[in-house]
Formats: structure tokens, C-alpha cells, sequence
């Protein structure tokens, strides 16, 4: 079976900045893929080179087996994308930015009615308010159906649950599941940890590298190490006694915790002795089962 995107090498630079050092992936058609990392990982610069937006330095990419450089009319032509930034025409109403969309791929509102028609009645109150008066999640919305409204094979989405809130984020995900069952090929990219168990596989970025690519749950599996929470009213002090310990391979803040990856054959007695050397005297400890973002810290370190 033919890959849906076949990234090859692939690299990219601005001025002194690398944002993308030799990315090699490949995507199979139908799945929901995700790319996770943090602001600064390369994902917007890889989105824009695979909507043929932006040419690459080195390497190759294509998309439905079309070149994103010499091919790039027939890519623009099955692929929908929806930028970070709300791109559409603010001074236009929902449903007239919705028209000229569907106009620009010689396509009508009513065609692919059946793909927007969830979304689009959730915006259907506010068609003739301009794009530019709705709130975060109504933009979103919009511009979802904008990218869907001539029905393409492969959907890029940058970041589209960034700054909107919770239930938006929900109904967002729901939505892309459904389009999946479509046939269509969906690219995710999200500084969201824990998005990453919604994606079929995911690719980890960080610095303009993948760091892994494989499914959430063989990625968790994959963790060598034995994770422990550990937490205390002196949670700073005890931060940096775990990181300076040599009983100790990492210590990082992870919410209310302090998540401490521990070396084989750790010596909790020995590990008690120096944290009460150090000022530390009440603390708790539990083993816990490592999540995608323990994954992405390990690899981060290595």
C-alpha cells in the first residue's frame, strides 16, 4: 500500500535556526496521526512543507504520491489545512467565508454538507456575524469546516486546540474521529501531551528531530526505567536534593509531584538518609506507570 505521506530526509532552515533536521516518516492512509512537541519543535515549519506552502532545504516529501514542490497544484488540491493562526477572512460572515472556500475549489456549500454538518450547526446561529467577532471556538470551528468544505483526502490541522477551551477540545477530537471513518488521512499537530493517546501513532518532535514514532501505547511500553511520584511541603528543596542525588537518573516537576526516574536496584534507605541530610525529613513516594509525557522527558535526556 502506497503511504499517504512519504517523508524522506527532509530539513529546513532559518538563518541560524534549524527547524527541521533530516525528519523521515511515513504515514499510512486513513490514520490519525499525531506530531507532539513544544512551541519551537518544528511542526508548523513540516505542515507548511507538506501543504507545499514552504520549500524545503533538503530531502523530500510527498503527499498522495505528488511532490511537494513540483507537484504542489495537485497537492492544494486534495489537501485541507487549517493553520495555527485564524487565517480566514475576518471582515467576512461565517457563511460567506464558508462560500468562497467552496468556491475556490469549484465546490458549493451543499456537496459536502454531510462533512461540516456537525460543526456547522454549531455555528449556524452566528452565519451572518463576521469570522473576526466570534470567539475561539466558533473560529475554530469555522475553519475546520472551511479546510473540509471540498472534501479532501488528507487534512492537516496545526494546532487546533491551542487557546480554546476544554469542551471545545473535546468536540474537536470527537469530530476528527468521525472524519477518520471517512477514509480521510488526518495530521494533528499539538503541544498537548495528552493528546497524544486520541492519534493512531504519533510522532514525538522536539528541536526540529522525531524523537519516536510509534503508537501511544507501544511508546509508553517502550519506558526502561522504574517511575516513582514523590511529594513533600518542601517540594523546591526536594527537587533539587533528587537532582543532584546519584541514586537518582532524573527528577522532574509533573503537576503536584515531582515525577523521580530511579536507577536499577535503588537503595530507598539510602536515598531516605540523604534527603534528611539535606533538610528534607517529610516526604512520600509511590511507584506509578509511566505516561506519554515520562516517555517524552527520557528521550529529551538521551
Amino acid at each position: 500500500m502506497q503511504s499517504a505521506i512519504s517523508i524522506q530526509n527532509l530539513s529546513k532552515h532559518y538563518a541560524d535556526n534549524q527547524a527541521l533536521k533530516s525528519i523521515n516518516c511515513e504515514i499510512q492512509p486513513g490514520e490519525l496521526f499525531g506530531f507532539i512537541g513544544p512551541d519551537g519543535a518544528g511542526k508548523t515549519s513540516l505542515f507548511r512543507i507538506l501543504t507545499s506552502l514552504l520549500l524545503p532545504d533538503q530531502g523530500q516529501a510527498k503527499v498522495l504520491g505528488f511532490d511537494v514542490v513540483s507537484d504542489y497544484k495537485a497537492i492544494r488540491e486534495q489537501v485541507g489545512y487549517m493553520p495555527g493562526r485564524f487565517s480566514l477572512y475576518q471582515d467576512l460572515t461565517v457563511e460567506e467565508n464558508l462560500k468562497f472556500f467552496a468556491g475556490v475549489f469549484k465546490s458549493n456549500l451543499a456537496e459536502n454538507y454531510y462533512l461540516i454538518e456537525d460543526i456547522y450547526q454549531q455555528i449556524l446561529p452566528f452565519k451572518h456575524r463576521r469570522a473576526g467577532k466570534l470567539s475561539g471556538g466558533m473560529k475554530q470551528k469555522l475553519a475546520l469546516s472551511c479546510a473540509l468544505i471540498h472534501k479532501p483526502q488528507v487534512l492537516l490541522l496545526d494546532e487546533p486546540s491551542t487557546g480554546v477551551d476544554a469542551v471545545s477540545r473535546k468536540e474537536l477530537w470527537e469530530m476528527l474521529h468521525k472524519l477518520k471513518m471517512e477514509g480521510i488521512t488526518i495530521l494533528v499537530s499539538t503541544p498537548y501531551m495528552d493528546e497524544a493517546a486520541k492519534c493512531d501513532r504519533v510522532a514525538l518532535m522536539q528541536k526540529g528531530k522525531i524523537l519516536s514514532i510509534d503508537t501511544p501505547t507501544n511508546i509508553i511500553k517502550a519506558f526502561p526505567h522504574t517511575l516513582g511520584a514523590v511529594k513533600s511541603p518542601l517540594m523546591n528543596p526536594l527537587l533539587q536534593v533528587l537532582k543532584q542525588s546519584k541514586l537518582i537518573h532524573s527528577a522532574y516537576l509533573f503537576g503536584e509531584n515531582i515525577h523521580v526516574v530511579c536507577k536499577l536496584g535503588i537503595d530507598f534507605v539510602q536515598l531516605e538518609q540523604e534527603l534528611i541530610s539535606k533538610g528534607v525529613v517529610e516526604w512520600q513516594y509511590q511507584i506509578i506507570n509511566a505516561g506519554i509525557e515520562d516517555c517524552f522527558m527520557e528521550l529529551m535526556n538521551k
